[in-house]
């Protein structure tokens, strides 16, 4: 950590340790709530949380404390884990904005992807949120199908040349490495209608500037760096920007040089797409539809042009961050599991047969919605697999939660609903919610699509929240993922590619396979995380039955 963070960190400890202590609410508390015990006063369970695998500690305080917890934060504050759905539902989609997002967390999706709708709170997400719907639709997403099949079958292709000059017709590959780049690729054709090149470059500034970008600034944080990150709540926003745009730490240099690269391309492509559109010449990408939408905006709820600047970088961001990530977990789990791996690529095919037949060449929407085992395997995916595996909040009034189930405190009183103190800092566990057990049955643990076609998988209406198939992975309510259409259609659009030609099978180093916790979910190598995100598989060419 740089001096001025140091420095930072020490001046406000004092502040923080009067606030937590001599000022906390007296009228709830949440200290009667299970939960494990604080190794540190200073430093709670924080190291707990964040410098183990991602969501270790979800499962593990779930198992023992159940669907609420009351773990420990900095300097004895008491904090909440949630993975009841109960209460997720409440705050999801019936407490609107009371639920916010912590300044400290805004701050550094402001420093990655500028005042775009990660960033936005309140009335600026509504009106940003607004202008970007239209642009998401169903069938505004269903019409970029072709831009995700182009990409993928140009990665088969490369895939395809590379096994033709191997002697074992086989060749093990960084699939994480080819799926970030080929997922940039699929970002710009189907967001900004262009033509980024990732895959023929990987030098590009844009691949540079994404390329490990979460594990580099927040992989294995230390305990300064967690320790800053639990004061900044309490230093004044002008000096926290200040501290992210002048400190020579090497994660915020890496921030500003992601933004900055970032930039230069958006600021390119809202030049680009506006005149393209007074031509009349806009093209159906996500941006001109943005774009559009926010020229036929009434003036008070246009996007300003650094706002539009954000969205062009959030979608970038996000848009191929999360999917490349999902997708390549995806792809390990159908490694370890080559039985799944053969009856999806047995459906696969069949469907292939009749798309030919019909004298089609490409599979259509109807096609995917029409392949019950493909739709099983990616929402089995989606939910062992989520990405995003935390989602951060903080009580912005005093609130009662309610509870699927009762909670027996500490003191042995059985209550049905939780009392949250205004200022309590939430992590909702989407990865704990993919698991409960009363949700996903016993075997919640254990990667099985099936559970999806027999009635394991239950949809219980009364708590559903979420926007796709009661998974915590896309959120829910005003800050539902905009994107989970265009997510999952890539998905589908990847999958199909790559699992209708090759066969992946695990490596030694694949066996060593850590979850780590970088804000997202990445795969890297147990004894090699300093090398960065890595997935290594061997991949070959499928055979077809005679």
């Amino acid at each position: 950590m740089g001096p001025v963070i140091v420095a930072a960190a020490s001046v406000f400890a004092a502040l923080v340790i009067y606030y937590g202590v001599y000022r906390r609410p007296t009228r709830i508390s949440l200290t009667d709530i299970p939960g494990p015990e604080s190794p540190s006063f200073i430093m709670g369970n924080m190291k707990e949380l964040y410098q183990r695998q991602a969501a270790e500690a979800d499962f593990a305080w779930q198992a023992r404390y159940g669907s609420i917890v009351r773990f420990k934060g900095f300097f004895g504050e008491d904090r909440l884990m949630i993975s009841d759905h109960a209460a997720l539902q409440y705050i999801y989609l019936k407490s609107g904005y009371r639920f916010s997002r912590r300044d400290d967390r805004r701050i550094v999706a402001n420093m990655i992807e500028g005042k775009g709708i990660l960033w936005a709170d309140g009335d600026d997400h509504k009106r940003q949120r607004g202008v970007m719907l239209p642009a998401f639709g169903g069938p505004e997403t269903k019409a970029l199908l072709s831009s995700f099949q182009g990409c993928a079958e140009s990665m088969g292709n490369k895939w395809m040349d590379m096994m033709s000059n191997s002697k074992e017709q086989s060749v093990v590959l960084d699939i994480h490495a080819w799926l970030s780049r080929a997922t940039l690729d699929a970002i710009g054709e189907a967001a900004f209608d262009a033509r980024f090149g990732s895959m023929d470059d990987n030098k590009s500034p844009l691949v540079h500037a994404y390329s490990n970008l979460m594990t580099d600034m927040f992989s294995s944080p230390s305990d300064m760096q967690m320790l800053f990150q639990g004061v900044s709540r309490y230093i004044p926003l002008g000096i926290l920007k200040y501290i992210g745009n002048t400190s020579k730490n090497p994660l915020l240099v890496r921030m500003r040089e992601v933004s900055g690269a970032a930039t230069v391309v958006a600021k390119q492509m809202v030049e680009e797409k506006a005149e393209m559109l007074l031509q009349g010449k806009g093209s159906r990408d996500v941006f001109s539809l943005l774009v559009k939408a926010n020229m036929d905006t009434e003036a008070k709820a246009k996007l300003t042009e650094e706002e539009l600047f954000a969205q062009m970088r959030t979608i970038l961001f996000t848009g191929h961050e999360t999917t490349s990530k999902t997708i390549s977990w995806a792809l390990l789990e159908l490694a370890k599991h080559p039985e799944i791996q053969s009856r999806l690529r047995a459906e696969i095919r069949e469907t292939d047969t009749v798309v030919h037949a019909r004298g089609d060449v490409d599979f259509t929407i109807a096609d995917f919605d029409a392949m019950p085992y493909t739709t099983a395997v990616i929402k089995e995916v989606l939910r062992f697999c989520p990405v995003l595996y935390h989602s951060c909040r903080y009580a912005t009034e005093d609130d009662v939660l309610p509870l699927s189930e009762p909670i027996t405190t500490r003191s042995g009183e059985v209550i049905h609903e939780l009392p949250v103190p205004k200022g309590t800092w939430i992590v909702l566990s989407v990865a704990g919610y993919n698991r409960n057990k009363n949700l996903w049955g016993e075997d919640a643990h254990v990667f099985n699509p099936e559970r999806w076609r027999s009635g394991a998988a239950k949809e219980k209406k009364a708590t559903a929240f979420s926007v796709y198939s009661n998974l915590g992975t896309f959120g829910g309510g005003v800050r539902a993922c905009i994107g989970w259409r265009f997510a999952v259609i890539e998905i589908q659009a990847f999958l199909t590619e790559i699992i209708g030609k090759f066969e992946l099978t695990l490596t030694d180093k694949s066996k060593r396979i850590r979850r780590e916790a970088c804000v997202v979910m990445a795969p890297t190598v147990e004894g090699e995380v300093e090398n960065g995100i890595q997935l290594p598989l061997r991949v070959s060419v499928a055979l077809r039955a005679e």
